[in-house]
């Protein structure tokens, strides 16, 4: 396979490795977990005592040793989604106990995890996660570091001519973290947040020399900068939700003042409703926005996030997508989930110069695989421009936390 094919397959690694412990942290559970006491076959007993049964239905059920996971337990996932090439993470991890009584929204579990990511087109990366809650579910704070090195494909910001059929192969090396603090207002399910990024990346294109009307051929730049948000929250999980909305507007602010080598602003929002249509058909929306102004690094401008577009493939000074998922559990923990989206990213405003747009769609499974957490994991296949891509979905594949 030539390197730029391997470059179009794999993962989210880019954007999605801050959650990339937390993601895989359920998957690989199962490694180190093993029945406290396992029924004897001969008494008629059922499951009642192991962690790896529903004491229910006596399916495959991690939520018991969910509930006793206490310090840290071997996680593995694989990376399947387009851009890096195949590979895989792993790690270990630590989930904090769930409360025993709880509503929507509230009451959820704290995620402690490190792990290591490589891919078969040389791109590696190391993660340490902390997600946790406090004050009893009143704060919420989040601490990330990353330090990668990523092989991708440059195609150019929005449409552009050439780049689109043959882009320009380089490396982004980027090392630093973000840490962030939600409060809840009042008892509600408002959250009010602020976020801090200090990251500094060493961009390599694989060309001699610089080219008019494109980045540098290699150069190092720091960005450092603020972004208050404001999310509303019911969503009954954060792993695989059944109802509820999640809303959240935000808007970033970097520059020399805040550490970083440029000054730009970013502003998104986006939305999420979950819909039970029936007990076992569940309908998911969600549609957001991100605005890009100023000096901001090519890297990091929006682009179209949708099962079956590689990523930072679709590039633009602004970017926007919609996307549903219906969700049909039709036989005990068993569902088929159907989806389909569109997005497009363009410069300018007001203008929509050089927009690119791109259509998505497939289907998948998944398994219950932890019911008291609302926990399902399968696969999903998806068709884009470049053909089926296949990902591994552990929860929602619009994880929020």
């Amino acid at each position: 396979m030539s390197d730029d094919g391997r470059r179009r397959r794999g993962g989210r690694l880019l954007c999605a490795l801050g959650v990339v412990a937390c993601l895989a942290a359920p998957t690989g559970l199962v490694l180190a977990a093993a029945p406290d006491d396992p029924p004897d076959p001969k008494s008629g007993e059922t499951h009642r005592g192991s962690k790896l049964r529903s004491p229910e239905d006596g399916w495959l059920d991690l939520s018991g040793f969910l509930d006793g996971a206490y310090g840290f337990v071997p996680v593995a996932a694989p990376i399947t989604e387009p851009a890096v090439g195949y590979g895989g993470a792993l790690g270990l991890t630590f989930i904090g106990k769930l409360p025993k009584e709880g509503r929507a929204g509230f009451n959820r579990p704290s995620l402690t995890a490190v792990a290591g990511a490589l891919t078969e087109n040389g791109t590696w990366a190391a993660a340490g996660v902390d997600l946790r809650q406090w004050m009893d579910d009143r704060l919420q704070t989040l601490v990330v570091l990353v330090d990668a090195s990523v092989n991708l494909d440059f195609h150019g910001i929005g449409a552009s001519g050439a780049l689109e059929d043959r882009p320009l192969a380089y490396n982004l090396a980027p090392i630093g973290g973000l840490v962030q603090a939600k409060y809840r207002l009042g008892g509600s399910r408002t959250w009010a947040g602020l976020n801090y990024m200090l990251a500094e990346t060493k961009v390599a294109f694989g060309v001699a020399a610089e080219t008019p009307g494109l980045p540098a051929a290699e150069g190092r730049s720091r960005v450092g900068g603020l972004t208050p948000s404001l999310t509303f929250d019911s969503r009954d999980s954060i792993f695989t939700p059944g109802r509820g909305t999640y809303v959240e507007a935000s808007g970033g602010f970097f520059g020399s003042a805040l550490g970083g080598d440029d000054t730009f602003e970013r502003a998104g929002v986006v939305a999420m409703q979950f819909l039970p249509l029936h007990p076992r058909l569940t309908l998911g929306l969600r549609a957001d926005a991100d605005l890009s102004f100023g000096a901001m690094p090519f890297y990091l401008r929006p682009y179209i996030v949708l099962r079956g577009a590689p990523v930072l493939r679709y590039q633009g000074e602004h970017a926007a997508k919609v996307e549903t998922e219906l969700r049909y559990q039709f036989w005990k923990r068993f569902s088929l989930v159907g989806f389909a989206g569109t997005g497009a990213a363009w410069n300018d405003l007001d203008r929509f110069e050089d927009t690119q747009t791109v259509t998505t769609g497939g289907g998948g499974f998944r398994y219950e695989m932890a019911r008291r957490y609302k926990l399902h994991m399968g696969v999903d296949v998806a068709f884009g421009p470049d053909g089926a891509v296949f990902y591994v979905q552990v929860g929602s594949a619009w994880f929020r936390p």
